[in-house]
C-alpha cells in the first residue's frame, strides 16, 4: 500500500492515495442549536486510490464526476504551506489552559458554542467542569481552528485515526467540508506539503478564499444546501 496522502490536482479533485478510510459524519445539536457530537452516517468501501469532489458540483458527492471541467472550476491554492498557516492566531490564557484561535480556518461546525463556550470555559477553567468542557469542545473542532495547551505547555489533542469524513452540518442544513484526521499528508498541486495537523477541513464547495482549507463558504452555497439539492451524499 502506498503512502497515505491527499494530492490536490490542478483545478480538479482531491486524489486520495494509500487506502485512507472514508466515513461520512454529521453533527448532532442541542436544544440551543450548538453542536454536541459527531454521528456516523456511512463508511465507504476501502479503495487504494479515489477522487473526491473539490468544486462542489458533482452529482456523485463526495466523489468527483468530472463536473469541475464543465463549470471551469479554478482551484488555485491560497493558504500558506508551513507554519505561516497559523500566523495571526489569537491566544487566550486561562488558569490551567491556553487556547489558540486561528479564525481563518473556521468551518462553522459550532462545537465551540455549547454551554458557556470554549473561550469562557478556558478563561474560567479553575472550575474542573469548565476545564473538561473546553477540552471536549476544542477536541471536536474539526478544522483545528481551536487548539489547547495545558499549563505545562503540552498540546492537548484527541487521538484520531487517519480517516477522511465528508461532513454534514445539522446546524446549517448543508454539506460541510472534508474532515481530515490524524495528520494525513496534504500536498499542493505543485507538490508542496501543507503543515501536517491532527484536525483539518478541506473545502469541497469550491468557494473558499483559503483553499485548500475550508473558510465556512459552504454555509452560503446553494449547491451545498441539503434542503434544495439531492441527498446523494450517502449513496454510491
Amino acid at each position: 500500500m502506498s503512502e497515505k496522502r491527499i494530492y490536490i490536482t490542478p483545478d480538479g479533485p482531491y486524489e486520495v492515495q494509500g487506502g485512507i478510510p472514508l466515513a461520512a459524519e454529521k453533527t448532532t445539536v442541542d436544544e440551543k442549536g450548538a453542536s454536541v457530537d459527531w454521528e456516523p452516517c456511512r463508511a465507504y468501501d476501502e479503495e487504494e486510490t479515489y477522487y473526491l469532489c473539490r468544486c462542489g458540483r458533482s452529482s456523485k458527492k463526495p466523489f468527483c464526476d468530472g463536473s469541475h471541467e464543465k463549470v471551469n472550476f479554478t482551484g488555485a491554492e491560497t493558504a500558506a504551506h508551513g507554519e505561516e498557516l497559523l500566523a495571526g492566531a489569537k491566544v487566550y490564557t486561562g488558569p490551567k489552559l491556553t487556547l489558540t484561535d486561528n479564525e481563518k480556518l473556521c468551518a462553522s461546525a459550532r462545537f465551540c458554542d455549547r454551554g458557556c463556550g470554549a473561550w469562557s470555559a478556558v478563561e474560567g477553567c479553575e472550575n474542573e467542569e469548565n476545564r473538561k468542557l473546553a477540552i471536549e469542545e476544542v477536541g471536536k473542532c474539526p478544522s483545528g481552528r481551536l487548539t489547547l495547551k495545558d499549563d505545562a505547555g503540552n498540546e492537548i489533542e484527541p487521538a484520531l485515526a487517519q480517516e477522511i469524513s465528508p461532513m454534514e452540518s445539522t446546524v446549517h442544513d448543508c454539506r460541510g467540508p472534508l474532515v481530515v484526521k490524524g495528520k494525513i499528508s496534504v500536498r499542493s498541486a505543485d507538490d508542496h506539503e501543507f503543515l501536517p495537523r491532527n484536525r483539518m477541513t478541506l473545502c469541497r464547495c469550491g468557494e473558499s478564499k483559503n483553499k485548500p482549507f475550508c473558510d465556512s463558504s459552504h454555509v452560503e452555497c446553494p449547491h451545498m444546501n441539503l434542503s434544495v439539492s439531492p441527498r446523494t451524499e450517502w449513496e454510491r
